[in-house]
């Protein structure tokens, strides 16, 4: 029994078989992004297109976290074309940037804000830094 030749004309086909299931494989096991991952990455867009407005502290929150340590949030208020939101920051990440003591009832704060989604806002993230600072 002998094997059967394969036509030259077929190797390119085969590279090209080949390279697209490496490359579907490569996709099907990328690495999927953690709920941090995408949160940094809302802030930092926020931090480079958003809009500054003014807005308060509404409250300060610790929440235990189902075992996984205490997360910190700021719930804030502000104002955009006549709308009023009320939206929360988890700050859990940026601890070392915010005295959350200093962040009370009433306090003001500038809130930046995706002109496209003004419901979309953040009061800190790594670069830039809406709290007042005491």
């Amino acid at each position: 029994m002998s094997a059967i030749p394969i036509p030259l004309h077929f190797y390119p086909v085969l590279l090209v078989g080949l390279a697209v299931g490496t490359a579907l494989a490569f996709l099907f096991r990328r690495h999927k992004k953690t709920p941090e991952e995408i949160e940094k990455e809302r802030r930092d867009l926020l931090s480079k297109i958003g809009r500054i407005t003014d807005g308060t502290v509404v409250d300060v929150q610790e929440v235990n976290a189902n075992g996984h340590g205490e997360s910190q949030f700021i719930v804030f208020q502000y104002d955009v074309a006549g709308v009023s939101y009320e939206a929360s920051q988890d700050v859990t990440y940026l601890r070392p940037q915010i005295n959350l003591h200093s962040c009370r009832l009433g306090v003001p704060t500038s809130v930046k804000y995706d002109p496209h989604n003004p419901g979309n806002s953040i009061v800190a993230s790594e670069s830039w830094m809406g709290l007042r600072r005491d």
